[in-house]
């Protein structure tokens, strides 16, 4: 990249939390990371979405899968994980495993054949079946325990551990003067328990409502953000607003 390109690239600004005794990065890309483990967190990729929906005679255009595992290929190359963890949906549907998909997925393997890769099973992988075995990612049912941590698709408590899902692809709403509205990806975290945004590009989201306790982070710009209490009324220049409902242990959602 030319020396002038490198000077206005934006800087990527994560949020800094601590759970579980942890200290842990909220990525915009949107991911988690644990520094003090190497390990990468990304939730809800859905690889091969689009292609379902083509198979469906839906008209819905290509190209997905290619930034995905690029966006992939830029996180790994910033971080440098020993671990990457894939919270559940890695593969949208049975249809998605195409040839060309296939292909994709076995060239990006092999950029990183030396890094351990783990997928936790979700509601999407029990339909479109578990990874090729020659991708060599582990594959495991929830909760799946590391450290502190329960590494799990579908929101729920744990009775000793700290859990990290996805599946709700959760997403908030900032309010502005002039009626503006702004949505947006975010992490959400409960007591004992934290949701992160959705990975990949073609997903949609769940606006998550304000909750006793809950708190929020936005993403967007190249930054993470915490967002001010919902509660403290009309005041409060970002929001969390809608419809999803508790983050309770049900499978709700995508």
């Amino acid at each position: 990249m030319p020396a002038a390109a490198q000077a206005t690239a934006p800087a990527t600004v994560p949020a800094i939390v601590h759970w579980a005794g942890e200290s842990l990065q909220l990525l915009p890309a949107p991911a988690l990371w644990w520094p003090a483990q190497r390990t990468l967190f990304v939730a809800d990729l859905h690889l091969g979405k689009a292609a379902s929906y083509r198979a469906l005679g839906q008209p819905v255009p290509g190209g997905t899968t290619a930034r995905n595992l690029a966006r992939l290929d830029a996180l790994i190359a910033a971080h440098a994980p020993a671990r990457l963890v894939f919270l559940g949906d890695f593969l949208h549907a049975r249809e998605a495993r195409t040839p060309a998909l296939l292909q994709a997925l076995a060239q990006w393997r092999a950029r990183h054949a030396a890094l351990a890769m783990t997928l936790v099973r979700g509601n999407h992988d029990d339909r479109a079946g578990d990874p090729p075995a020659a991708l060599q990612i582990a594959v495991v049912d929830e909760p799946h325990l590391l450290g502190p941590f329960a590494a799990c698709h579908h929101p729920q408590d744990h009775a000793s551990h700290f859990v990290l899902a996805g599946h709700a692809h959760p997403v908030c709403s900032l309010h502005g003067a002039g009626r503006d509205r702004l949505r947006l990806p975010c992490f959400v975290q409960d007591a004992g328990r934290a949701v992160l945004p959705a990975f990949g590009e073609f997903t949609g989201g769940w606006l998550v409502p304000p909750a006793p306790g809950r708190r929020f982070h936005a993403v967007g710009g190249e930054a993470v953000w915490a967002l001010p209490d919902a509660g403290r009324g009309a005041d409060a220049p970002a929001r969390a607003a809608g419809a999803m409902g508790g983050l309770a242990p049900q499978r709700f959602g995508p």
